[in-house]
């Protein structure tokens, strides 16, 4: 268990921020083409004091970048899993979803500047999760953001499908998994069951917190 070093001060969501001018670019260039689509940085998902937190990778095209939702679009929820619209008055309950890069990036790879610019951003979703809450990284890429937003060092926490780590402080625990995505699921490096023995594992800490005190 190692302790955080978190003193930076995080930053509100802003839907205009501009600081990496490529991603402005792309998301200019995308809303020519597709005039009805969201095309900008996309705000977190659900209520600020959920203790979970999901850190996904970034906006997909024709999905939360196309709604202006995560998980919106081209992807859905468990008891919902073809959510395709931001204003079906659906509500996450103690769970939030972010992501590492707020904006769709070209091909789905942000660059390091462009994560890096958006790390105020995660500073200020994980200064939420309250004592005792899990984050959760879909993907090495939102690992590293949430490891490098609490100023702790990569080489001591090391990415795996299923790691769990303990973040001293604040008694919060970081959970890998790989990403949800399209690709992962159709060449099966991440299948139905693994993705759910995930969630098992966060309920098992939660558990593990509630009978600790």
């Amino acid at each position: 268990m190692i302790k955080s070093k978190m003193h930076r001060n995080g930053r509100k969501f802003n839907i205009d921020c501009k600081r990496c001018k490529r991603l402005s670019k792309f998301l200019k260039d995308i809303k020519v083409e597709y005039p009805d689509y969201h095309c900008a940085p996309v705000a977190p998902f659900g209520p600020d004091d959920a203790r979970l937190l999901i850190v996904g990778l970034a906006p997909g095209m024709h999905g939360a970048n196309a709604t202006g939702r995560p998980f919106t679009g081209e992807h859905g929820f468990s008891n919902q899993p073809f959510s395709e619209n931001s204003d079906d008055n659906l509500k996450l309950e103690n769970c939030r979803i972010t992501n590492a890069v707020k904006c769709l990036p070209p091909a789905n790879k942000p660059m390091g500047e462009e994560v890096s610019n958006c790390s105020d951003y995660l500073v200020d979703d994980i200064i939420k999760v309250p004592e005792g809450g899990v984050i959760l990284a879909l993907g090495k890429i939102a690992h590293d953001a949430v490891i490098k937003a609490l100023n702790l060092r990569l080489v001591d926490f090391k990415f795996s499908h299923g790691n769990l780590h303990l973040l001293e402080g604040r008694s919060l625990t970081l959970v890998d998994s790989y990403h949800c995505s399209r690709y992962n699921t159709q060449t099966k490096r991440l299948t139905t069951l693994m993705f759910s023995n995930i969630f098992k594992s966060v309920l098992t800490v939660f558990k593990g917190r509630t009978s600790d005190g």
